[in-house]
């Protein structure tokens, strides 16, 4: 698992490779990821958009934006955890991503907390890579 604290809002990611999902032999490899993101804060703060950079093992970089998660903005109160799942492909068996969440407060201030970066990497990614 990988964590990142930011403004005492706690992200934690872990990812898991989907061979069922994935075709090595057409350079499609798929990976689930489970993020939980709890505020240890006293002040509650909405999400409001996400922006993820994903790098593939090639150094190949894509970015995605927009608004929420999942089709969501959920407001975590002190104490609340918000978890999703989502995922993504690369076209090489190893990469890595992370990025920020754009949350704003109570008070109306916008400010980001980090998504922590996050390997994804196949069983065998070294063996694939030759």
């Amino acid at each position: 698992m990988y964590t990142a604290t930011t403004r005492a809002i706690k992200v934690t990611v872990k990812p898991q490779y989907l061979p069922d999902q994935s075709d090595p032999q057409k350079s499609q490899f798929v990976w689930a990821y489970q993020v939980r993101i709890e505020n240890r804060g006293d002040e509650a703060a909405q999400l409001r958009s996400r922006h993820w950079k994903i790098t593939d093992g090639l150094g190949r970089l894509q970015e995605v934006k927009g608004p929420g998660v999942i089709g969501k903005t959920p407001r975590l109160r002190p104490g609340e955890v918000f978890e999703y799942t989502s995922g993504t492909s690369l076209s090489t068996p190893s990469g890595f991503m992370g990025g920020t969440y754009q949350m704003v407060s109570e008070a109306g201030e916008n400010f980001d907390i980090e998504i922590p970066t996050f390997s994804l990497d196949t069983p065998n990614a070294s063996r694939q890579l030759n």
